[in-house]
């Protein structure tokens, strides 16, 4: 009789991020819909001081409403590579016995933004020798930075909206020259977002040089760099998804996400209709299939695994496209 052994799954969330509570929404989500009887779960929470914690407590939402009396309850590990074991390690260690929690055969890392989803998380994996699911190091990383994200699909022909980077030390030397900057580039309205964000965080539209300002401003509050771009007022916002790597991706359906406003908005996403956000996007307003033509549907389909490719992306990601309703033209949003 043969045995065959379950794949021991760690799945990371969480982390020193603004989207640290989508992370852990997420993370929950996918640590729930694994298939028991192939993988042996165990979830690994990031804490906002980059610490990691294991055990029953943490893969319970209900739990985060009192994050001192979780850790409590938890065990604090860190990783530790041995005879080419990935091992979770009790801290502090044990003086008698062993201190080893649990053993992980993959990382599965569910995670958003700067710190985390931004190769940083991943190349702390790569230092242990430790399989990762989904994008690797520099993948990552210029995926997470909107900015070379658009300089590298724009040298691949695939189109994207011009834009202005600018950091906050520019912009605090001499507002008025910042504005003017912009000003020469684009024309209003504009769309001011930090530059490795994502989930909608710190995102304002400007209509004006004073609406650049509070845009401005509020967006710095996030991150020491920005970027702006047009925005577009008579906009549909399409979701695709792309599974494979490099050699072989496929789409998924296409999904039109229902904004209440201008743009989509954090509490679109997490907010709306989730019970105080959670059950994230889960219960975000959306089209599944987005009402689109067959013709604009293939667009988007193969736009986005050219997408996928050019940025050399593994596992599954989605993409984000806007539709300029005023001439149907289709440009890249996000990864």
């Amino acid at each position: 009789m043969v045995i065959k052994m379950k794949i021991r799954v760690g799945v990371f969330f969480g982390g020193k991020s603004v989207e640290h509570e989508v992370s852990v929404i997420s993370g929950l989500q996918a640590y729930n819909s694994f298939d028991r009887d192939k993988y042996e779960l165990v979830p690994i929470y990031i804490t906002k001081d980059n610490e990691l914690y294991t055990g029953e407590a943490v893969s319970d939402i209900a739990n985060y409403k009192d994050i001192p009396a979780l850790l409590h309850r938890s065990t604090r590990v860190f990783l530790m590579s041995e005879q080419g074991q990935v091992q979770l390690i009790q801290y502090p260690v044990k003086k008698l016995g062993s201190s080893v929690v649990a053993q992980i055969d993959v990382a599965f890392p569910v995670v958003h933004g700067a710190n985390v989803e931004d190769g940083s998380l991943q190349g702390f994996l790569r230092h242990y020798n430790i399989p990762i699911a989904g994008c690797d190091v520099a993948a990552s990383a210029v995926t997470m930075d909107k900015y070379v994200m658009k300089a590298v699909l724009k040298e691949c022909g695939i189109p994207v909206l011009d834009c202005v980077t600018m950091n906050v030390k520019e912009y605090e030397q001499d507002e008025e020259a910042s504005y003017d900057k912009v000003e020469r580039k684009i024309e209003y309205p504009v769309i001011v977002k930090p530059v490795n964000l994502g989930s909608s965080v710190g995102i304002k539209v400007a209509k004006d040089r004073e609406g650049l300002r509070e845009a401005l401003e509020y967006a710095f509050t996030f991150g020491p760099r920005v970027l702006i771009e047009r925005a577009i007022m008579n906009l549909r916002e399409i979701n695709c998804a792309v599974l494979g790597d490099y050699e072989k991706a496929h789409a998924s359906e296409c999904e039109e996400p229902i904004s209440s406003d201008e743009i989509l908005s954090y509490e679109d996403k997490y907010v709306a209709g989730g019970k105080g956000g959670s059950e994230g996007m889960r219960t975000a307003r959306r089209e599944l299939p987005a009402n689109l033509t067959p013709k604009k549907r293939e667009e988007i389909r193969e736009m986005a695994v050219k997408t996928f490719q050019a940025l050399n992306c593994g596992g599954v990601s989605r993409i984000d496209f806007m539709i300029d309703k005023d001439t149907e033209q289709v440009y890249v949003n996000e990864i």
